[in-house]
């Protein structure tokens, strides 16, 4: 299993990020992600990320496909990884309902088919195929006009990019090891693995490949502490955000994965006091097992437990996400340094 740092949207709200990422560089993680929502954009903290970094990979978790057209995404993914020396991977989702219609004015509709097409017009661009799409989403050219197939100008580092899928249900998983070469999973438990597993392999097997060089990138809040419930209270506010408030009441992903862990009335309760604006009574909501199972919380000793439990679950990318972000910056790198002699400490490392 190999270490990431994940900065999720937050990169531009900690003034020690890139400080963080250059000693995650230093310290030998294999990957720093950046996220993008309604804010920042993923692209231009991934540019500087490639420019003050020299060893690890660089990737999107994730780039939103409504933000952007596939030709779009696969021009900038194409000089991501030119100019990073072939360091870039790119994570993908469909973002959800109220991001993709409030923000971006496009249809939250069908995402598993449009996904498909729009990862089958990537890895034709990346070819340098004159390209030619007949899908109900994304047809080109457009048919009546005067456009034309056109090719890539620019020669990508890699005919294939490294492509990952952030993916919640079963379907969007089972595509995910079916078109891409990793999964972006967020509340990874090691104790409901076997079922997303499952999901993998079913997709790999449509695609005519074994789950060997498979990546499962599971992202963790870490938070380092002497006691493991002072070390939760850090991570609550995450939780909170997610369970609670990512979504509507109608559709939201990760509570969802609460109530599929095992916490339904847990996660109502997150979710009508986030959504009446009761971040605190939120907050409060969150159980403390949720917390453990989703999170490297504790000691170095305990954080190591963890890692066992997460690789024998089958996850070989294992990215942290700081929770301590008003923190010092020597506490910081400490839970960076914590985090890497607890991965040694639990035979994992690779």
């Amino acid at each position: 299993m190999k270490l990431g740092l994940n900065f999720g949207q937050d990169f531009l709200a900690d003034p020690d990020s890139l400080e963080l990422a250059k000693e995650a560089d230093r310290l030998g993680f294999s990957v720093c992600w950046a996220a993008e929502a309604y804010g920042s954009d993923a692209v231009s903290v991934l540019a500087w990320l490639a420019a003050n970094t020299s060893r690890m990979d660089i990737g999107s978790a994730i780039m939103q496909i409504p933000a952007r057209t596939p030709a779009m995404t696969a021009m900038t993914a194409a000089t991501l990884d030119r100019l990073s020396g072939g360091r870039f991977r790119l994570g993908l989702g469909p973002s959800g309902p109220q991001v993709s219609e409030g923000w971006h004015g496009v249809r939250f509709d069908r995402p598993l088919g449009r996904t498909r097409e729009y990862v089958d017009i990537l890895e034709r661009v990346w070819r340098r195929e004159r390209v030619r799409a007949e899908g109900p989403h994304y047809p080109l050219p457009l048919p009546g006009g005067p456009g034309i197939p056109l090719k890539l100008i620019i020669h990508p580092v890699r005919e294939r990019i490294p492509l990952y899928l952030a993916a919640t249900g079963p379907k969007s998983i089972a595509l995910a090891g079916e078109i891409a070469d990793g999964w972006l999973a967020l509340f990874y438990s090691s104790d409901q693995a076997d079922e997303a597993l499952a999901r993998i392999r079913e997709g790999r097997a449509a695609a005519g490949k074994d789950i060997d060089g498979f990546d499962v990138v599971a992202t963790v809040p870490i938070a380092a502490d002497d006691s493991a419930e002072n070390a939760a209270d850090r991570v609550r506010d995450y939780v909170a955000l997610y369970v609670g408030g990512m979504g509507s009441r109608e559709k939201n992903f990760y509570n969802d994965i609460a109530v599929r862990m095992g916490f339904p009335d847990e996660a109502r309760l997150i979710q009508e006091r986030y959504l009446a604006g009761d971040k605190a009574g939120a907050r409060a909501a969150v159980p403390f097992e949720l917390i453990d199972r989703t999170s490297l919380i504790g000691t170095e000793e305990r954080m190591a437990e963890r890692m066992k439990d997460l690789a024998d679950a089958g996850v070989t990318t294992l990215s942290l996400m700081l929770m301590d972000k008003q923190a010092p910056l020597e506490v910081k790198i400490n839970t960076l340094r914590t985090a890497v002699k607890a991965w040694e400490r639990s035979g994992t490392a690779e």
